[in-house]
């Protein structure tokens, strides 16, 4: 069949994001929840099986990262993209969703793992998806395993009483930017779904759904928990672009000062922790104290990050440079 196969888990704010983009661009899947079979199956295809994966019909290849699986559609596919088709704004599309994973995802987290009554609600639907074979005392054990398993990552992480202020603080500031301007036709770079509402819209999604987040959500800025429903499935949206840097609403300006104030100082500093051989770093965000263990990972987000902005023409450049100066982006790129 000449079909894509998506193995993700509902819990997943990345599978979320992918069968979201999925169903924007009308592209034919099937999805399946990732459970042991499906495990099994992928045992000699990935070393890591991490989800959302993507199965390429027709081939044997299974990519994750739901990043660069987005970026791969892309050159698959031309209809319906999530990159305007000006490189400058494609590039705050993709600065914006990469705040999305890898810094709006610690609210999720936090949230997620925080209180007992999270803790339990979370640990149950996840082993409800992911083992659907397990009843009874197998059951709560599998809870168990994984409530601690996920708790005791959350240091690891980031997500700690001390970096507590800063993150949930950047989270509603999320909200807030987005509660005024969101419609089912109005998008951050324009009146179509970017890569970037992907993003912001994968680690929302879960936060709608975990228990404390979910009611904080619906009693504080209802229009986001809407938007979230709807951007779930936009096959039927239709729509365009914005033309120039200058139309870009306040929403996606207030985003972009979100990164410019924590994620790219999050990013150096965990950056020049790493270079140093440090255990820990310590910086402020906001004002705020942020402290963790340097990630790997998040290094490699960085140069990826400058070397996108470095690799676009001239032209492109200088027409998104006053706006990443005004959000305190652009120095934090090119140092």
């Amino acid at each position: 069949m000449n079909r894509y196969r998506v193995i993700g888990a509902l819990g997943s704010p990345y599978s979320m994001k992918l069968r979201a983009i999925m169903r924007y661009r009308r592209l034919p899947f099937d999805w399946v929840h990732r459970s042991p079979a499906i495990g099994n199956e992928l045992a000699n295809r990935l070393k890591v099986q991490l989800v959302p994966i993507l199965h390429i019909p027709g081939e044997d290849d299974y990519l994750i990262d739901s990043t660069p699986i987005a970026y791969e559609l892309e050159r698959r596919h031309a209809e319906r993209s999530i990159l305007p088709d000006d490189p400058g704004l494609a590039f705050l599309a993709h600065l914006i969703e990469d705040m999305a994973d890898e810094w709006i995802t610690k609210a999720m987290f936090l949230y997620r793992w925080e209180k007992p009554v999270d803790q339990e609600y979370s640990a149950r639907w996840i082993i409800a998806d992911a083992r659907p074979d397990l009843d009874g005392q197998a059951f709560e054990d599998a809870v168990q395993a994984i409530l601690d398993r996920q708790v005791g990552r959350m240091a690891l992480v980031g997500c700690t009483a001390e970096n507590a202020p800063a993150i949930k603080s950047s989270y509603w500031r999320v909200l807030e930017a987005l509660t005024p301007y969101v419609r089912i036709h109005r998008y951050l770079f324009g009146s179509r779904p970017s890569l970037a509402d992907f993003g912001v819209f994968g680690q929302l999604k879960t936060l709608a759904t975990d228990t404390s987040p979910m009611l904080e959500m619906r009693e504080k800025v209802p229009m986001v928990e809407h938007w979230l429903r709807q951007v779930d499935d936009l096959s039927g949206v239709e729509g365009e672009w914005i033309k120039d840097v200058a139309d870009l609403p306040e929403a996606t300006l207030a985003l972009l000062r979100l990164v410019g104030e924590f994620y790219l100082p999050f990013l150096h500093a965990n950056a020049k922790a790493a270079a140093d051989g440090a255990e820990r770093f310590e910086t402020t965000l906001a004002g705020m104290p942020y402290a963790q263990a340097p990630f790997g990972y998040q290094v490699k987000c960085l140069g990826w990050l400058r070397e996108e902005l470095a690799g676009l023409d001239e032209a492109a450049r200088q027409r998104i440079r006053p706006v990443l100066e005004d959000t305190g982006c652009w120095a934090l790129l090119v140092d």
